[in-house]
């Protein structure tokens, strides 16, 4: 690192043989950051070829930075991997960049992360052939396409080797039509073949465009995708009530008022904190400890009943439930408060018997409550029965299923229907009925025998239509970089500006996908140097016109002044 900025010559090297005099055609001076040197002046001497007008430039500088890029590949690869594979904030990175001499806004570390992706995403498209090889040597490929959106942001699909776990293609559509996703699913037939089968969820458009595309191929139902579509189906209603009638009690914000008021008697007081802790795990409490502890236990049970958390399995609706989850906390709440005078408590926590009692006494939300709490016990019947997002296996979208024969997993899901079915009270209700027909409709796409895969290692039998869920797990790390950034959950906005090949980023952990892709080269920065920097700028370009609802010189229209009497001027003309 240098203190002050250096200035570095950069010449034409390895010229070879020309026919005419080399001519000193311009000079041209540029700022150049990399993380080996930090910020330094560039002076380059380009050539021209007198003879044929042939010009030469610096391959050194190139191998350095893109055409007319302040940042370094090295730049541009460490901000790449700090958005998409590390999922550090924006804020994070420039710190870390900081300390090695690299100055940067926020505004670039976002441009830079986008330009990262279009190089992956060219350097993937390169390398189709050799993936396509790949996958060959491996028996084929099983594609899994899976799709996300949020509100009104655009549907991004990915296609996915559920062998080779690497993501394939990517697109933004703006719905889940049949006739929008053939051409998407054509494209990957005709880079890399027919699979050997197709993993997906129950989407309609889905299985239109597969059934176009890829006729007579083996097709499967994700057994998440259709675990989670039949809990949505059963008990969605329910936990919107829940929802709407938690929100309209505004009771979130009552609690929290209460544990601002009642952390000012608590304040610093960590060692009467530890003693309540050691009194819990004792089960006895120390008594010169008597004159704070209502404080501090109200404290604490406020606060448990807002943190919904440690209930939760990290699988989503309607897996985890933290509404429905937060209502009985608050009637355990509402019974502590209830024992006025038994527990000692402060007198700001028995205030809140009056809002309590009229959400636990609410009729409506009463009724909601009890009939998703049943659903919810058949719901865990089913979990058990497929075998997959089971409560104790602590993995959430990490969990693929419990390594279980298909068979057996087809006869317990077998019984299941069974003890629904002769039920005379569940089998006479729609939702339970909509679930059985479900099941029996998807019945040959879910509990099919394996596939067999012929590789140069033997042949492999693969169960494919366990788990589907690539891209919840890739939006699972998103939202919580999303979350740290703006404080919002919402993926809206970040669907709607994120690049369709973002999703590829999930390949850079594979070993066999990066010597593919590095095709040679030691490093991903030495890859992208071999990449024109054109080919970059105008893939970002037709991205941005892609999704752009308005277009730049329709913006320029809409802003003019006075323009209904400009309009109406000319039309009349």
């Amino acid at each position: 690192m240098f203190q002050d900025k250096p200035t570095i010559y950069f010449y034409p090297q390895g010229i070879g043989c020309h026919q005419g005099e080399l001519k000193v055609l311009k000079s041209r001076k540029k700022t150049v950051v990399t993380l080996d040197i930090g910020p330094f002046c560039a002076k380059e001497t380009i050539l021209m070829d007198s003879s044929d007008g042939t010009v030469y430039h610096s391959r050194q500088l190139r191998a350095l930075t893109p055409y007319r890029c302040t940042y370094g590949y090295d730049v541009l690869v460490y901000v790449g991997y700090g958005l998409f594979v590390h999922s550090h904030s924006e804020q994070q990175i420039i710190e870390q960049l900081a300390h090695k001499n690299v100055s940067i806004s926020q505004r670039e570390i976002g441009f830079l992360g986008k330009k990262f992706i279009a190089y992956l995403a060219i350097a993937h498209y390169q390398s189709r052939q050799r993936l396509k090889q790949f996958m060959s040597l491996k028996g084929g490929y099983i594609l899994h396409i899976d799709g996300t959106c949020e509100g009104d942001s655009p549907h991004l699909f990915t296609g996915m080797d559920g062998i080779a776990k690497i993501v394939l293609d990517n697109i933004k559509l703006p719905s889940e039509k049949a006739e929008l996703l053939i051409p998407f699913l054509a494209k990957i037939k005709q880079q890399y073949g027919d699979p050997v089968a197709l993993v997906h969820d129950m989407g309609r458009g889905i299985l239109s465009a597969v059934k176009a595309v890829f006729k007579d191929i083996p097709d499967f139902i994700c057994h998440f995708h259709f675990l989670r579509d039949i809990g949505k189906d059963l008990y969605g209603n329910e936990y919107a009530k829940i929802r709407i009638r938690l929100q309209k009690h505004k009771i979130r914000g009552l609690l929290r008022r209460k544990t601002k008021a009642l952390e000012k008697l608590v304040g610093d007081d960590t060692q009467a904190v530890r003693r309540l802790l050691e009194g819990i795990d004792k089960g006895r409490i120390d008594t010169s400890f008597l004159n704070n502890m209502p404080a501090i236990s109200s404290y604490a049970m406020i606060h448990w009943a807002l943190d919904t958390s440690g209930q939760l399995e990290g699988y989503g609706f309607p897996f985890d439930c933290p509404h429905m989850i937060f209502y009985q906390r608050l009637r355990v709440l509402h019974g502590l408060v209830d024992t006025a005078g038994k527990v000692q408590f402060d007198k700001r926590f028995f205030s809140l018997w009056r809002p309590l009692t009229k959400i636990v006494e609410d009729p409506q939300l009463k009724r909601a409550v009890a009939q998703m709490e049943k659903k919810v016990k058949i719901f865990k019947k089913l979990r058990k029965a497929l075998s997959i997002t089971v409560s104790d296996s602590k993995k959430g979208l990490n969990d693929d299923g419990q390594e279980a024969d298909i068979k057996s997993i087809a006869e317990k899901v077998k019984i299941f229907r069974e003890e629904v079915m002769t039920d005379e009270k569940l089998c006479q209700k729609k939702s339970y009925e909509k679930m059985i027909a479900q099941i029996d409709k998807y019945w040959d796409k879910l509990f099919a025998d394996p596939i067999i895969v012929d590789s140069p290692n033997g042949q492999i039998t693969i169960q494919p239509q366990r788990t589907n869920n690539i891209l919840e797990r890739f939006f699972r790390d998103l939202k919580r970089r999303n979350r740290k950034k703006s404080g919002t959950i919402s993926l809206n906005k970040t669907l709607k500006s994120i690049l369709a090949d973002t999703p590829l980023v999930k390949n850079l952990d594979n070993p066999d996908y990066m010597q593919i892709i590095l095709d040679g080269c030691d490093t991903l920065e030495e890859r992208f140097e071999k990449i024109d920097s054109y080919m970059v700028a105008e893939k970002l370009k037709m991205e941005q016109k892609k999704y752009e609802r308005i277009s730049p010189e329709m913006r320029k229209i809409i802003q003019q002044q006075d323009l209904p009497d400009k309009l109406a001027l000319l039309l009349a003309a």
